[in-house]
This record gives C-alpha cells, structure tokens and sequence, in this order.
C-alpha cells in the first residue's frame, strides 16, 4: 500500500482474498524502502484520481496478484496514524474470484491458514483487525496509531 508522508489523507485499500480457510498474502520482501518490509499483508493499494475504493482494489487484486475479485466486500475502514503519516484504508475480503496468483513485483503472494496469521511478523494493529474481521460481520471502523513502528493507541468503533 502506498503511504503519504506529506501531512496529506492519503486513501488506499486492502484486500484479503480468502480461499479454503486461507487469506492470500503478500510478504513484502522485494522493495528496499518499504514500510511494510518483511511483513505479510493483504494485497491494495493507493487510490487513483477519480478512481472509487472499489475499482481500486479491482485493479489492484489484477495487477498485483493476477486476479479478477468478483464481488469483494467492504469490511472495513481503517484510519492509520504512523508518525507523520495519515492514511485511510478501505478494507475488503473476496471469497469470489477468477485466476491464481502470479508473481508479483512487491513480494511473494502466500496462502496462509487464518488460524496462523497471527503467528507471521505483521503490523500489531493487524491482529486487532483480524479480530474485528472473524468477530464481526458489519463494517466497522478501526483508528491504529504507531510512532516508531510501535502501536500506541488502538480504537474500534
């Protein structure tokens, strides 16, 4: 996901693709100045001009994992606040889609039983969203603040 750093909302989407008890990840191995180096997320990425969050993560799920989502579902927004960053994140999983997954220029796409999601190196605010996503089946609203990589302060609507 492509994050601002310039004071500025910058908006972007996550997706995570769900298949047999699994969510496709993507660990972030192949950039060297990544924020979420060495981390599995889902895969998303920066909303386009006058592109709506939705056809964002359309294009994104085609350009960075190979796949046509189907019918994705808004799950969630998700407000981060990392250091001078201010990010809002449209939150979606797909169980219906078409393709496999290709390479993919950002890291290594994975499919990760649910039940160890937990046990990857991810952001620690992953696992509060996690949770809000296998507990909850409304939208909701998560605020995540991390200074130094270190989450600060955690709120769920």
């Amino acid at each position: 996901m492509h994050l601002g750093t310039d004071g500025k909302l910058d908006i972007t989407t996550l997706c995570y693709v769900e298949k047999d008890g699994k969510y496709l990840m993507l660990h972030r191995v192949k950039k060297k100045h990544d924020i979420n180096k060495d981390k599995y997320i889902g895969i998303g990425g920066h909303v386009e001009d006058r592109e709506s969050p939705l056809e964002c993560i359309k294009r994104e799920a085609l350009e960075e994992a190979g796949l046509t989502l189907l019918n994705p579902r808004l799950r969630g927004i998700i407000t981060f606040l990392i250091d001078d960053i201010y990010e809002l994140t449209f939150l979606y999983t797909c169980t219906d889609f078409e393709g496999e997954p290709g390479e993919c220029n950002e890291g290594t796409l994975e499919w990760i039983d649910k039940a160890k999601v937990k046990d990857l190196p991810i952001w620690e605010g992953d696992i509060l969203m996690f949770d809000l996503l296998n507990t909850r089946d409304d939208v909701f609203s998560l605020k995540l603040t991390y200074e130094n990589d270190v989450l600060t302060n955690a709120a769920a609507d």
